[in-house]
């Protein structure tokens, strides 16, 4: 409950929608991504960009994503932008010149650069661009005269090491920044070292994404490091990278000094047990009110499970659970299942797809989330449950089938020796008494 009070009302999805249209209603936001794809020539840009040419506008935020500028496009937006780039505070350039040539899609950027120089923008996305380091240079001017950046996004850009040593050349300042997102690059080790810089100075950050980025362990122990001088992160996004165990041990130093940590995002990480059990015992002692927790496709095994279940125990503010492409067999399912049997009223999504599951986990997983008052979704397909097993856990759902996923990718006849004695009867109860008797399971009052 204190916890709840602390973190105050949430809006809604429905309420941020609301709130946006609201917002571009009041003549503040500009913007002409709507619609398909397309270049646009001169005459069209004229026509588009009439709104902006009106004396006394209001707009502080322009959106110029999804439409391609060419160079003759690019010559009439210029000295509209210039006269109202003292006014501008958001601007968005994601996929703005999309199958130009190169040489013409740098010239465009430059003068989009030069013309938007000086601006004080809180908010700048270049994503979906393809800058490399050409591209992110071709943007200098602009980049170097940001220093009051909240959010930055540079996503799906082609930042290779150079290109990621060229945004923390040109940036001045970072202090102010909250959101970095470098999603889907070709970043590698030294880039994120590059990157790891701007983070270290970075000390309102509340949102890291680095997913996709190519990461290796010395790269993700550089971001590691580095993001132990945020300690107001909230949502921390690192999926899809090459970091291993050492980057994993790495990140749960750093994990301890997030007290603000709402969803966690560590999947493909190749962290297996020793970093798993890592970042699962500092989480533990943090991020009171964590409420995504995102491990799957990291080689974790029942061994591994302990560890992670009572770090879930004690996320009473739990709503989705990604435990995916794992190796937890029906012992460390059924550990991850009485974690989550008391409390955890506000879980909806819990996924624990391939994981060689037979009918015990399957079972044990089932009782576990069936009743809980906003549950959405449960996700077992892709193990080795037997039919007998299938039949119970839809028996369980009967009363409300939609919370089952989908069971089509589920293999009965399955090899898997390890949990032989288990495809026909229960689990022994004595063996789970066993297995469960050290776990640290919080009782409600």
């Amino acid at each position: 409950m204190l916890e709840v009070l602390k973190r105050g009302p949430r809006a809604k999805d429905g309420e941020v929608v609301v709130a946006e249209k609201a917002t571009a209603a009041q003549g503040i936001v500009f913007d002409i991504s709507g619609g398909p794809r397309a270049f646009i020539d001169a005459e069209e840009a004229e026509e588009l960009l009439k709104p902006l040419r009106e004396p006394g506008n209001s707009f502080t935020k322009i959106c110029f994503s999804n439409r391609s500028f060419g160079l003759d496009a690019a010559h009439v937006a210029e000295p509209i932008l210039s006269s109202i780039k003292d006014q501008l505070t958001e601007v968005d350039l994601s996929d703005f010149v999309a199958g130009r040539p190169e040489a013409e899609a740098l010239e465009v950027m430059n003068i989009f650069s030069l013309v938007l120089e000086g601006c004080n923008l809180r908010y700048l996305n270049l994503s979906n661009n393809a800058l490399g380091e050409k591209g992110v240079r071709a943007f200098a001017e602009l980049l170097k005269s940001q220093n009051n950046l909240e959010e930055l996004y540079l996503m799906n850009d082609g930042i290779s090491e150079e290109a990621a040593r060229a945004v923390c050349e040109l940036i001045p300042s970072t202090k102010k920044l909250k959101i970095l997102q470098f999603h889907n690059n070709m970043t590698g080790d030294e880039g994120a070292v590059a990157i790891s810089e701007i983070v270290k100075h970075s000390p309102a950050l509340e949102d890291f994404r680095c997913s996709s980025t190519r990461v290796g362990e010395d790269g993700g122990i550089a971001l590691a490091e580095a993001l132990r001088m945020c300690s107001h992160l909230k949502r921390l996004d690192l999926r899809d990278n090459m970091f291993g165990v050492e980057a994993g041990v790495s990140l749960s130093k750093s994990l301890c000094a997030f007290a603000e940590l709402s969803a966690v995002y560590l999947s493909y990480l190749n962290l297996e047990d020793v970093g798993a059990e890592a970042l699962a015992n500092a989480l533990k002692e943090s991020a009171p009110s964590l409420e995504v927790l995102d491990m799957a496709g990291n080689d974790i095994t029942a061994k591994g499970s302990s560890s992670l279940a009572a770090c879930i125990a004690v996320k009473q503010f739990l709503t989705k659970l990604n435990l995916s492409e794992n190796e937890l067999k029906d012992e460390g399912a059924i550990l991850i299942g009485k974690a989550l049997e008391v409390g955890h009223w506000q879980l909806t999504d819990v996924d624990l797809s391939s994981n060689s599951l037979r009918r015990a986990g399957a079972r044990y997983l089932a009782q576990s989330v069936v009743h809980k008052p906003g549950f959405k979704l449960l996700n077992i397909n892709g193990n080795f449950i037997s039919d007998e097993g299938i039949d119970e856990v839809k028996d369980m759902f009967k009363n409300c089938p939609s919370m089952l996923g989908s069971l089509d990718e589920n293999d009965p006849d399955g090899e898997d020796l390890d949990n032989e004695a288990e495809e026909e009867g229960g689990f022994n109860e004595d063996e789970l008494g066993s297995k469960l008797k050290d776990l640290d399971i919080k009782q409600e009052d």
